[in-house]
């Protein structure tokens, strides 16, 4: 049975996505949802700490807990998460990936360097479209070390990666390295992206680590800046 908190969780997520409690909107009081769902203080804290770690609400202190626009598409920042796997956290979005290309390059100086392979070494580069609700807004460019990650296609592409790395080849993903900045749009991004006018694209850039410490993949993931909010839970 679902814990109770989820329950909880899930009944207020469905009030926000049928526009019941529209963004901006204020939170009932938590005294008002122990009433309502006959739970604990702890439980009803527990649902809105979900809430907040999924983009749905924000605290403010002192004044209470207010419901997040849903226009931007919510990601979470903690984690070591794939598109796929956040794409079932959007039940709300209508969420496609469209398949450039899949082609294996020889690693430049460059890409030795970053990889610690030697020059020349096979590189899949995967370049990968996501549109949702009909606008296409971000722009992937994977490279992986193909010994690291073989038999890698656009079929697979076209799923998951991670699912395939995990499942199919039994490798454990263990950590990456991130980092997020603002960018000019290159010409792939105006080509790729509708960018509705917008000139930079915010980019997360992740080089990602199985358990045995390989560093097997570098990924670009390039968004339209207005589309979306990156959601991380920080504790001292």
């Amino acid at each position: 049975m679902m814990p109770k908190y989820l329950q909880i969780y899930q009944q207020l997520v469905d009030r926000i996505q049928d526009g019941t409690l529209p963004a901006e909107t204020k939170l009932p009081s938590e005294t008002e949802l122990m009433h309502e769902f006959d739970a604990s203080r702890g439980t009803v804290r527990k649902a809105i700490d979900a809430l907040q770690d999924k983009g749905f609400v924000r605290k403010h202190q002192g004044k209470g807990v207010f419901v997040l626009s849903q226009d931007a598409i919510a990601f979470q920042f903690n984690g070591i998460v794939s598109f796929s796997e956040a794409h079932r956290q959007m039940g709300q979005h209508d969420v496609t990936t469209d398949v450039l290309s899949c082609e294996v390059i020889e690693a430049t100086t460059e890409l030795a360097h970053l990889f610690h392979v030697t020059p020349g070494t096979p590189i899949t580069q995967v370049k990968r479209v996501r549109t949702i609700d009909g606008e296409r807004v971000i722009f992937d460019i994977n490279l992986f070390v193909s010994a690291l990650v073989p038999g890698l296609t656009k079929e697979i592409a076209a799923e998951s990666i991670y699912q395939y790395i995990e499942q199919t080849l039994g490798r454990q993903i263990s950590y990456a390295k991130r980092k997020i900045e603002a960018q000019p749009a290159t010409e792939e991004d105006r080509k790729y992206l509708d960018l509705e006018g917008t000139s930079h694209v915010i980019v997360i850039t992740n080089d990602t680590y199985y358990y045995e410490g390989q560093h097997f993949e570098r990924t670009e993931s390039r968004h339209r800046l207005d589309k979306f909010q990156f959601t991380d839970i920080a504790r001292r």
